[in-house]
């Protein structure tokens, strides 16, 4: 890590100052991106797509959908994609393997869990006691949305697979059908999934995960450690984006972000776009800066120990770096 760090800081030499200048280029550099799926959740890059942050700083994204994170760290692996973004337990769990050139997370885009807990009919005084001798369907085993339902379910001293049991036998496109086709009591969802399934009377919104959870860094960005080597100026580009696309998610009003967005969610209407955006604004589901800090790293690792999903905390300078991060705040005034 030494080395990589020492490669990086002289790949970086004479490019500390990397600002929106760079729209000037005539030539973008390319940059495919996978991220884990489509929603509301991660308005600031969508804001950094149809604002022009990305082009500013001479890049061209190809966004695609890698529908859940094992698919999108694989695409990474493999270099069908440069970029992959997920949750830091897919590179906590790809260091723990041993991997040689493993990924390296670079920035942080989301401060807390985006899913919803629903149920079949609206419950307005709903506790976490209630899920007691039920089912939830919570995603892929080891998954983020699935591991931090277990860390709020013991938050509430609930014991998963004792006091209640979680459904991993499915990835998330398929779990609304799975729910509204008879399977468990209670599922979690993102938006604006879960806002189309209540106006359709197909479920309620019963819980909110990010404020039960509290702060936890739920999404980041990362690359295997030969790109960022190799590309630390597109890395840094693109970190430069994602903190102009926060920037201006936190500097403007929910009505200003959902029209920026729009284009991302033409099925979704205006007033839900508004009242999703909202809702996560409301629970300081963005972070402002895209550094993940430490303490942030091991309370998700602790998390996944909990669920028995991981043995060996990985060390902070494996997984992270915040050379990138540190060099946007510290320039994009």
């Amino acid at each position: 890590m030494k080395r990589f760090m020492l490669l990086l800081s002289v790949a970086l030499l004479g490019f500390s100052l990397v600002l929106s200048g760079c729209g000037q280029q005539t030539t973008l550099t390319k940059v495919k991106l996978s991220e884990v799926t489509h929603s509301i959740f991660y308005a600031p890059q969508y804001v950094a797509l149809n604002q022009g942050f990305f082009k500013e700083e001479g890049l061209d994204v190809e966004l695609m959908n890698g529908q859940g994170a094992d698919k999108v760290m694989t695409a990474v692996l493999t270099d069908q994609v440069d970029i992959g973004f997920a949750g830091p337990e897919a590179s906590v769990y790809v260091y723990n393997e041993g991997k040689e050139d493993n990924s390296i997370v670079f920035a942080q885009l989301t401060n807390g869990d985006g899913t919803f807990l629903m149920a079949r009919q609206p419950d307005p005084n709903f506790k976490w006691s209630d899920v007691k001798g039920k089912t939830i369907i919570g995603g892929r085993k080891g998954g983020m949305p699935e591991i931090i339902l277990q860390y709020v379910l013991r938050k509430n001293g609930l014991t998963p697979g004792q006091d209640v049991m979680i459904d991993t036998t499915m990835q998330f496109a398929a779990m609304p059908g799975a729910f509204i086709g008879g399977k468990g009591d209670y599922v979690i969802i993102f938006e604006p999934t879960a806002s189309e399934m209540e106006k359709e009377g197909k479920a309620y919104i019963v819980a909110s995960l990010g404020k039960s959870s509290g702060e936890v860094p739920y999404t980041a960005y990362f690359a295997k450690k030969s790109y960022i080597a190799k590309n630390p100026q597109t890395v840094q580009k693109f970190t430069n984006a994602i903190y102009k696309g926060q920037r201006w998610v936190d500097s403007h009003s929910p009505e200003e972000i959902a029209k920026a967005i729009k284009s991302h969610f033409p099925d979704a209407n205006d007033e839900t776009l508004i009242g999703v955006v909202k809702r996560y604004k409301e629970q300081n589901s963005w972070k402002k800066d895209p550094i993940l800090q430490e303490r942030d790293l091991y309370v998700l690792q602790q998390a996944l120990q909990e669920a028995g999903e991981l043995k060996t905390i990985a060390p902070y300078d494996k997984i992270v770096t915040t050379t990138f991060a540190e060099a946007a705040i510290r320039n994009i005034k």
